[in-house]
């Protein structure tokens, strides 16, 4: 079985969780910071919901992250990219923190049985211009006997 889809929105990295005390006790708990894009990646596979996967799984992923402002001319040059945009999307969110979002809201809507199936994991990120998201790919991979 094979699943590919293109996701439109802007991908948030699953955040680190946090510690507080309280009236003299102490709590954890996860940001919200990504709880919108798990919203979209969960609606994007809804028809998905449910299949509980088995065995072991590859997933792709390819995340387009919109260039800021700041990557841009001003006035006459404000579509041009600056000669000092960097070509490579090389800094914050890292890789591995964007995938654990989206894979913790494939594990949520029950599509495989829980993120340690999968066994090969590809992810990438580059800037885009326009339409920022992600494309995804998750493949059950058949035993040969």
């Amino acid at each position: 079985m094979e699943i590919c889809v293109s996701i439109i929105g802007t991908p948030k990295a699953q955040p680190r969780p946090c510690a507080r005390a309280w009236g003299g006790k102490a709590f954890v708990y996860n940001p919200k910071t990504s709880d919108a894009w798990k919203a979209t990646v969960a609606a994007s596979l809804q028809e998905y919901r449910g299949l509980a996967l088995e065995g072991r799984i590859w997933v792709s992923m390819e995340f387009r992250m919109q260039r800021p402002k700041s990557h841009y001319g001003t006035g006459k040059n404000a579509q041009k990219l600056n000669k000092r945009a960097p070509e490579y999307h090389t800094q914050k969110p890292d890789v591995d923190n964007l995938a654990k979002a989206v894979m913790d809201a494939i594990t949520n809507i029950n599509l495989w049985h829980d993120d340690c199936q999968v066994n090969n994991l590809c992810v990438t990120k580059e800037w885009v211009d326009e339409n920022p998201g992600m494309n995804l790919m998750i493949r059950q991979k058949t035993t040969n006997k």
